[in-house]
């Protein structure tokens, strides 16, 4: 039996072989190393809220100066500078002016609580003999005066303690300024139950189960407009 093709067939045959030709020269053929395609449904990472972000790296040494930075254009009038601190036109107050013209980010309020603090690490720091952590807070002659009282206690054996309740006040009482050097005067008032022991165990001064008042008067000096921020403790004495 003779086949035989209408030109209809023909045409529709032609065209498909056209089509075929198309799609491979536009497509491409396989050759092994496609990527494989992009899943769009896959997990992604979603930011944590409660994780910080991340920070670039900060190459900046930021020094502890006793004050709070203050944008250059704030003005602060003269009559609330150091308001709870010192009353306009006292020595306290013109003492603080003096600091403030060398060092303008001084801070009154935040030298106090450093001031605090301070109170607080030498007293604990002389009751457990602890020289290396007050040589770095006091001065070379006061130093030497709390080495001295510590020494002399270790050889009679005996030891102090000191535990603080609170401390109730701690306020600027004299500011001077002199050739760059600052002197500021604390005022500390404080609950303390301080004890001495002796070598065998008996208390010889003070009470383990008493708390006292306790006042006194610190002057902390530093030379203004140098790198190191630190305040040492240069004169020491009891209060009333």
């Amino acid at each position: 039996m003779q086949e035989s093709f209408d030109v209809t067939t023909l045409v529709f045959l032609a065209l498909a072989v056209f089509v075929i030709w198309r799609l491979r020269s536009v497509l491409g053929q396989k050759t092994g190393r496609e990527q494989p395609p992009a899943d769009t449904f896959a997990r992604k990472e979603v930011p944590d809220p409660s994780r910080p972000a991340a920070k670039p790296a900060d190459n900046v040494v930021r020094l502890p100066t006793g004050g709070v930075e203050r944008p250059a254009s704030a003005v602060v009038p003269p009559q609330e500078r150091w308001a709870g601190i010192a009353e306009p036109g006292t020595p306290i107050a013109r003492g603080l002016d003096e600091i403030s013209k060398i060092e303008s980010n001084f801070d009154a309020r935040a030298f106090a609580e450093g001031a605090k603090s301070a109170y607080e690490m030498i007293v604990t720091a002389f009751a457990q003999g602890d020289a290396k952590t007050l040589k770095g807070l006091l001065s070379r002659d006061v130093f030497e005066g709390f080495e001295r009282a510590i020494q002399d206690r270790e050889k009679r054996g005996e030891k102090a303690e000191t535990t603080f309740v609170s401390v109730d006040k701690a306020e600027i009482v004299g500011v001077e300024c002199r050739n760059r050097v600052a002197q500021v005067t604390m005022r500390f008032v404080s609950k303390l139950i301080t004890a001495t022991r002796d070598s065998a165990g008996a208390v010889i001064e003070g009470d383990p189960e008493a708390v006292v008042d306790v006042t006194d008067v610190w002057t902390f000096a530093r030379t203004l407009g140098i790198r190191d921020p630190n305040w040492q403790l240069v004169a020491t004495e009891a209060g009333q």
